[in-house]
């Protein structure tokens, strides 16, 4: 009966004939194959070789080519992905105020760290940090020994309040009441720059409401900032005025001069009505006992 050999004993034979190590009749008698056949073998062999280069080829050149489409997918979905934040992070900025998305940061996500979720949110990393120090009670009476003064005295600069405070027993000086006053809004009234007068050095800024008749509600809106004491301490207030129904469109309270409290009451001026004309106002103090 005829051996039949399988294609694994067929490649170790060829292989064997291949390395011309043993004769071709050697290689029959051991394996019990006819010569012929064996010579059939290394030709069909020999013939398929370049047949299986190249079918290596074009497998290769397909993997290449899904993970060409895979790798262009994912890059898709990067840029996709990118749009989708930077909208996100442009329409977050204009609904929320810096103080709510800092509120929205998790120090605890297991994946996401706080320097990623400072940045998908676009807020600085060292105010998610910070704690506001408490006025001390010695900076809350100068402050508001200096309100007093100011009141009394409205055209009293630093050097005036300085002098006043240290006749008065008060160990201040002349940098520490500059910094209360920037910090409380208020400086000495003096006679500022002439600019009625041309000089080419200096720009000429006109009052662009000068003759201009407010004729109907929202056509001029008034932006103050003022500062009011209270017993313990200090607060602002920003308020949107109508100047024709003298109309209190939107007010704001904070207990820092941050930019976000302003931009709340705007907002909400906003969703009420548009106004022609917005005008900011310099404001005065208030004291609640």
């Amino acid at each position: 009966m005829r051996k039949k050999h399988s294609k694994q004993e067929k490649a170790k034979i060829v292989l064997e004939l291949l390395r011309e190590e043993k004769t071709l009749n050697q290689i029959a008698s051991e394996y019990g194959v006819h010569p012929s056949q064996l010579s059939q073998w290394k030709k069909t062999a020999l013939e398929g070789l370049p047949d299986l280069f190249e079918r290596k080829e074009r497998e290769l050149r397909k993997i290449e080519k899904e993970h060409q489409k895979e790798v262009d997918h994912l890059y898709k979905k990067i840029g996709d992905l990118t749009i989708q934040v930077d909208w996100l992070k442009k329409n977050l900025k204009k609904l929320c105020a810096s103080a709510e998305r800092r509120d929205l940061i998790e120090k605890e996500h297991p994946t996401l760290s706080v320097v990623k979720q400072a940045q998908l949110l676009d807020i600085n990393r060292s105010s998610i940090y910070y704690k506001p120090v408490g006025t001390s009670p010695e900076e809350l009476t100068f402050k508001r020994r200096i309100d007093e003064i100011y009141t009394k005295h409205p055209y009293y600069g630093s050097r005036c309040i300085t002098a006043t405070l240290n006749r008065e027993g008060f160990n201040i000086n002349r940098k520490a009441v500059q910094r209360h006053m920037r910090e409380m809004g208020i400086s000495g009234v003096c006679p500022g720059p002439n600019l009625s007068r041309r000089n080419h050095q200096h720009s000429i800024y006109p009052y662009l409401l000068r003759n201009v008749p407010i004729a109907h509600p929202n056509h001029v809106w008034g932006i103050d900032i003022t500062y009011i004491r209270l017993a313990s301490g200090w607060m602002y207030l920003v308020a949107i005025i109508d100047w024709y129904s003298r109309f209190i469109v939107s007010w704001e309270l904070s207990s820092t001069l941050d930019i976000d409290f302003v931009l709340q009451a705007q907002k909400q001026a906003l969703a009420r009505a548009n106004a022609e004309i917005v005008r900011i106002m310099a404001g005065k103090n208030i004291t609640i006992v």
